[in-house]
């Protein structure tokens, strides 16, 4: 899938299945429009029916990752009666699902500025590394808006009481208290930025393809949920599926056999994980 005459960004996936989903609009700091907000839906869903597709980077090219939405396009939609609006807002929010829901491992890669629906973007990315020099920010209530579309992603990646903090005061804050409130999981120099990210695709690479994928949607499953008899059932029914599935299967004979599994040998063609797993003592 080489761009796909996408005029604001631009997508590539390589032999590994390892998909780029970059945003690019530098030259207004890749703020979205609905035009963007189209293309990285069809983007995703291209994406999504792709069987070879293991791991997905979300980046932008440019100074900034994005400073949110276009000054156009909300000028527009100022003109626009309340339907038009409803219809609008729901497509950021068909976006915004898309990209929490993606059933492979999603890593925003983040440098400088990440303002308004890109904060919710991050915040749907499965794994968030940005620059030390990145900064955020809830901007909305400045210009009598809210964060509205991606408050549940936000809420959820930050907590309710730094939500009743950033949301209310639109503050800039930077990469440091962004980790420190859990919208980010790591931070690097601008240096280092993609080198971390290549080694955790490898991290990604070298575990079974359908348990990250089974992993991810058990998440979505337990999240939040009460510890009742039908969750129990509910998990002990999926390790026991997974476990006679074929990718379980040759994972636990690795694993006993002490050999790396097929699944590593058919990334990188050798045994480049030096049987990591076998270092392990946990159990599902």
């Amino acid at each position: 899938m080489q761009n796909q005459n996408f005029s604001y960004i631009s997508t590539s996936i390589d032999p590994r299945g390892v998909a780029q989903l970059v945003l690019n609009r530098p030259e207004v700091h890749n703020a979205f429009n609905d035009k963007m907000i189209q293309e990285l839906i069809q983007a995703l869903d291209l994406f999504a029916a792709n069987p070879q597709l293991r791991v997905l980077l979300l980046r932008s090219n440019g100074k900034n990752f994005s400073a949110g939405a276009d000054l156009g396009w909300m000028r527009s939609m100022a003109d626009k009666n309340y339907d038009e609006n409803l219809l609008d807002a729901g497509e950021l929010a068909k976006l915004m699902q898309k990209l929490d829901n993606f059933p492979a491992p999603t890593i925003a890669l983040v440098q400088g500025a990440a303002f308004g629906g890109a904060v919710g973007l991050v915040a749907c990315c499965d794994i968030a590394i940005a620059s030390d020099k990145a900064s955020f920010c809830l901007s909305e209530v400045k210009i009598g808006l809210m964060p509205a579309v991606i408050s549940p992603y936000v809420v959820r990646a930050i907590g309710e009481r730094a939500s009743r903090r950033y949301f209310l005061t639109a503050e800039r804050f930077f990469a440091a208290e962004a980790l420190h409130l859990g919208l980010l999981h790591q931070m690097v120099s601008d240096d280092e930025l993609h080198g971390v990210s290549d080694a955790m695709v490898q991290t990604l690479l070298a575990n079974s393809p359908a348990a990250v994928k089974a992993a991810k949607n058990l998440i979505f499953t337990v999240a939040n949920q009460p510890t009742t008899q039908a969750l129990i059932d509910e998990t002990s029914r999926r390790i026991a599926a997974i476990r006679v599935s074929g990718e379980g299967q040759e994972g636990l004979s690795a694993f006993l056999q002490k050999r790396t599994p097929a699944w590593q040998l058919n990334d990188s063609g050798n045994d480049s994980a030096d049987n990591a797993a076998t270092d392990s003592k946990g159990q599902a």
